[in-house]
């Protein structure tokens, strides 16, 4: 397997943070390396499993097949294959992470168009000021950019929901669990003058317990976190108000004509083989989705703890075990992306002082946060993964010894 790595010239500004932390020595190959891209989320750790299921997910079309821009004029969401409604009415249902009955779905390319849906849905027509747009920081890097993008009049970025103060109307997005740290969110502002847009890409049992089905005004969700697959560029929202999601739907009419309908087909394919696997038990062992995804990501997240409790460098956070109605036992989180801290006060910006060892996180200024944090990707190829854990390994403080470190239980 190709693994996610990048040749980069040595660039002054990381070589020197670590030359100036002397007691971190780099590999003596280390000029040779090439860099391990785990700044994204790129999901291709998910592969092998979608390799390994043959022609069960093939779908083949015919050169006459979707040229028409309609796909059901008597819905809502006019474009949105009916294929594709049912496998994911079913999936959430399945799962037990949403409440889909008697709620639109509208589909976008990807969660990040219906992310803009959804803001022009509840601010439209506009008023004297734009709407402020919060989320309580760490929040994912993108949300700032993706709300300032447009400049638009109808809405802008307002930043930090823990310290936003400003009156009137608002939106807050609540991201669940939240991307970088894991955790598990709720509202922070809780006007009566604010909406909520919650962000569920990562509600996935490979990922988080289930412990209720989530039922929010909107709830965006992703192929590609859910299933992995990425390039198809299809997301889903489930919405409770039916002018809100016509108002969704009128936006993705505008900004794209509908959605790609191949796209549609094929995922509604996989989300369908994905919901058999799961209610017949005799696939316990063959092409159970959630389950090899659980295991994935739980023997990732146990060899990363392993690594970190080894160093006094870095540490992560702490994660509770919670009761998982999906799986029916006590499980712990295993997010998809590792939130990782440093503890050093000689390291001022940790995502600098990491391309020293040709490791490319994203750093925390970007979140919100402090340079002191970066996201690491824990969903990329096994190549990428363990060559991160042989670098990180390799850094220890020789000023404090090996061993002893910060042990996550």
């Amino acid at each position: 397997m190709t693994s996610m790595t990048m040749k980069m010239p040595r660039d002054q500004p990381e070589a020197a943070a670590v030359s100036r932390n002397s007691k971190y020595a780099l590999p003596k190959d280390n000029g040779t390396k090439s860099f391990l891209l785990l700044s994204q989320g790129d999901p291709m750790g998910f592969k092998p499993f979608w390799g390994s299921v043959g022609d069960q997910c093939k779908v083949t079309f015919e050169s006459c097949d979707f040229m028409s821009y309609l796909t059901d004029v008597g819905n809502v969401c006019w474009f949105l294959e009916k294929d594709l409604e049912d496998a994911i009415r079913q999936l959430h249902r399945t799962v037990g992470n949403a409440v889909t009955d008697d709620r639109y779905i509208v589909v976008g390319t990807g969660s990040t168009q219906l992310y803009h849906a959804a803001l022009y849905a509840l601010t439209a027509p506009g008023g004297p000021e734009p709407v402020n747009v919060v989320s309580a920081v760490p929040y994912y890097s993108a949300y700032p950019e993706e709300t300032n993008f447009l400049r638009s009049a109808l809405y802008k970025w307002g930043g930090d929901a823990y310290t936003f103060d400003k009156e009137g109307a608002y939106i807050e997005v609540v991201t669940m669990p939240n991307n970088p740290d894991g955790q598990v969110r709720d509202p922070v502002v809780n006007r009566y003058d604010g909406k909520l847009i919650h962000d569920l890409a990562y509600y996935w049992p490979q990922y988080t317990p289930i412990t209720s089905p989530a039922d929010y005004d909107i709830m965006l969700f992703t192929f590609s976190k859910s299933m992995g697959h990425a390039g198809s560029r299809i997301g889903w929202a489930v919405v409770k108000d039916k002018e809100v999601a016509i108002k969704m739907t009128k936006y993705i009419e505008l900004n794209s004509i509908g959605v790609s309908r191949e796209s549609q087909h094929r995922a509604a394919k996989i989300l369908g083989i994905v919901s058999v696997s799961v209610s017949d038990s005799s696939q316990s062992n063959g092409t159970n989705f959630f389950r090899y995804g659980k295991k994935l990501m739980g023997e990732r997240w146990t060899k990363l703890k392993e690594v970190i409790s080894h160093s006094r460098v870095f540490s992560l956070p702490k994660y509770m075990e919670e009761y998982c109605r999906f799986s029916g036992e006590d499980t712990q989180p295993c997010p998809a992306f590792a939130w990782l801290k440093c503890n050093d006060a000689d390291i001022e910006d940790l995502e600098i002082f990491l391309r020293g060892y040709k490791i490319m996180a994203r750093g925390g200024t970007l979140f919100g946060s402090d340079p002191k944090h970066v996201r690491v990707s824990m969903v990329g190829d096994e190549e990428t993964f363990n060559l991160f854990l042989e670098r990180l390994s390799f850094i220890q403080d020789t000023n404090i010894g090996y061993g002893n470190g910060n042990v996550i239980n």
